[in-house]
């Protein structure tokens, strides 16, 4: 029944709360359809099961999206997006460049750790050999940025003599995501295939601190790594 004074309908008003409200709704679309293609991946994620589960119609999907495939790399973006705004508010510029990589791994390791999701979206990219990702210009300056961060971190670093020389920044990037992204993407085979659980709380935090040992002796130099 309407409210006094109304003269819509109740999918009048949830309508009305849409239009008031167009970012909200398409980051509500993004979420759901998040968790839609890390569950399901690009070719099993159904837009009328997204619908069902957001504030959305399917027309609003579209009309926001495009597509499917539009609607999959906006996920895709909002992934690598929330990782590189956590990044973004770490204080490494302010700490000493060996306590930034440390807090700089412990982020990313826990950011991981927390966001299953994004590995999954990250695995499923990958099976489609990064072609989405191709498209992204967002994705690409996004990573920029970190790679920058970074460098810089790196560069303090050898100015203080306590990085090895020769080191790129972009390979450094790719050693500390690898560790971390192991520690999510193969959880579930090694626990069955060890019968360890190696996502409980005991073995992440030790997982975690073998993590920044090994980043820290793969970067510092060897004299200075006594005491750290």
């Amino acid at each position: 029944m309407s409210s006094p004074g109304s003269s819509l309908p109740a999918t009048g008003r949830k309508a009305t709360t849409r239009q008031q409200d167009p970012e909200g709704t398409r980051q509500n679309i993004i979420e759901i359809a998040s968790q839609e293609f890390a569950l399901n991946g690009l070719s099993g994620a159904r837009i009328d099961e997204i619908a069902a589960k957001t504030r959305a119609s399917k027309r609003m999907i579209y009309y926001y999206f495009g597509d499917k495939e539009g609607l999959y790399l906006s996920a895709l973006e909002n992934a690598y997006a929330q990782v590189r705004e956590g990044e973004a508010k770490l204080d490494i510029a302010g700490l000493s460049p060996i306590d930034g990589l440390k807090k700089l791994v412990e982020f990313t390791f826990e950011h991981h750790h927390q966001h299953e999701d994004f590995i999954r979206m990250v695995m499923i990219e990958n099976i489609h050999h990064g072609q989405y990702l191709e498209k992204s210009g967002v994705i690409r300056d996004l990573n920029v940025t970190a790679i920058a961060h970074i460098r810089s971190l790196y560069e303090r670093g050898l100015a203080e003599e306590l990085f090895r020389p020769d080191l790129d920044p972009l390979e450094i990037h790719w050693q500390i995501s690898a560790l971390c992204f192991f520690n999510v993407s193969n959880r579930a085979t090694f626990s069955q295939l060890f019968a360890r659980d190696f996502g409980a709380d005991e073995m992440q935090s030790r997982l975690k601190q073998n993590t920044i040992d090994m980043v820290l002796r793969y970067m510092v130099r060897p004299e200075k790594l006594a005491g750290l």
